[in-house]
């Protein structure tokens, strides 16, 4: 029997491959005769870095950057096994766990290490990357990145700005003249699960400007500026970044890549596994495995268990969810895609012990759920 383990983090509690391991564990007493093969996994937001370059065998390299603060920090980016490709998460200089929460204010924070991070990569010859931008702690549209990389922002009085939210009211003109010509010659895949616009009611200032700090004034002043930053750019290049899906990721920045960078955006969860080869090291597979730390309605609207869902559709394989928590609510909507659905609180156990627990519990309910699953099977042959 060969079973599939591909979860992802159980987050506040187990990183994507300790669940995976506990899993396995769980296995072992059940089925100790089954192929395991541990695949955890990520949808292009925190833990990108270490999933890919886990799965690919590739390795780390950490660059002395600015954090979302402008403080220097050591951040990381991958490089898969291929050689050649390099793997950058907003998250790892330009992210929310880098603050403590008074330090949040994304009217000051910068993308700019994210820009640092890319540009130390193409030095050392890189020019196939995939950006995950998931968790950043910044509302700047992606003006770090690219200031970063030779990119100016001028007032009318042709003096440079700061890179940062709160100064783009301020923007008059967009200077290209010293952006670095190397990402011309780059590919960029952009992993998104975000389908935020750039600006509006449903745009990255409404929806992820208040988690980042801002109050509900900054909230109009941060989309006021993201709206001129759109429209500069539209006069510079020519595309409108207002209204389009997946341009208001990671405070604005989705949308600066789009338009400086030629990326291509695609759910994050499907550049992983793609860039894992998930689908062909599934092949023959009798059962696969998945879970996060809590499983909704958003779970199926490209989250990694979905993804991991759509695979075993089409390959015609059952998939189990045993995930940290369900959302009741959510619970027949899920079974709809999963075989199984799975949560390590379902039997009365308290949300802070299944967390403070999770590796124990998460090993013995695997066993009880593969258990039962391999009895099923059995009973119906």
């Amino acid at each position: 029997m060969k079973i599939i383990l591909a979860p992802d983090s159980f987050k506040g509690s187990l990183t994507a491959r300790e669940a995976a391991l506990a899993m396995e564990e769980g296995i072992c007493e059940a089925v100790p005769s089954a192929e395991r093969i541990l695949m955890p996994l990520a949808d292009g937001g925190e833990g990108t870095v270490d999933c890919l370059v886990g799965a690919t065998r590739g390795q780390t390299v950490s660059v002395r950057v600015y954090d979302p603060l402008r403080r220097e920090i050591v951040a990381r980016y991958g490089i898969l096994g291929d050689g050649a490709t390099c793997v950058i998460e907003i998250a790892e200089a330009s992210g929310l766990p880098l603050l403590k929460e008074e330090e949040r204010d994304p009217m000051i924070t910068t993308s700019y290490g994210t820009g640092q991070l890319i540009q130390h990569a193409l030095d050392a010859g890189y020019r196939t990357f995939i950006i995950g931008l998931g968790g950043s702690a910044t509302n700047d549209g992606g003006t770090g990145i690219l200031q970063a990389l030779g990119c100016r922002f001028l007032d009318v009085q042709g003096k440079e700005l700061a890179a940062v939210g709160g100064a783009l009211h301020k923007l008059h003109k967009i200077d290209l003249s010293q952006f670095d010509q190397r990402i011309m010659e780059s590919s960029f895949t952009i992993a998104c699960d975000v389908q935020a616009p750039f600006i509006g009611p449903t745009g990255a200032s409404a929806v992820f400007g208040p988690q980042k700090g801002a109050s509900e004034a900054e909230v109009a002043l941060l989309d006021q500026n993201l709206k001129r930053l759109a429209d500069c750019i539209e006069e510079e290049i020519g595309l409108a970044l207002h209204d389009m899906e997946g341009t208001g990721a990671a405070g604005g920045a989705g949308g600066a890549l789009l338009a400086f960078f030629q990326g291509i955006m695609k759910p994050g969860i499907e550049v992983v596994m793609e860039a894992m080869d998930f689908e062909r090291i599934a092949e023959g597979a009798d059962l696969l495995i998945t879970g996060e730390g809590r499983s909704d309605g958003q779970t199926i609207t490209g989250k990694a268990p979905s993804g991991v869902a759509s695979l075993a559709e089409r390959h015609e394989i059952p998939v189990l969810l045993i995930s940290g928590a369900i959302d009741e609510a959510s619970r027949e909507m899920l079974r709809a895609v999963f075989t199984e659905v799975h949560g390590l609180t379902d039997c009365g156990i308290k949300t802070k012990i299944a967390m403070s627990q999770s590796f124990r519990l998460l090993r013995e309910k695997t066993a009880a759920v593969v258990g039962d699953y391999v009895e099923s099977v059995k009973t119906d042959k």
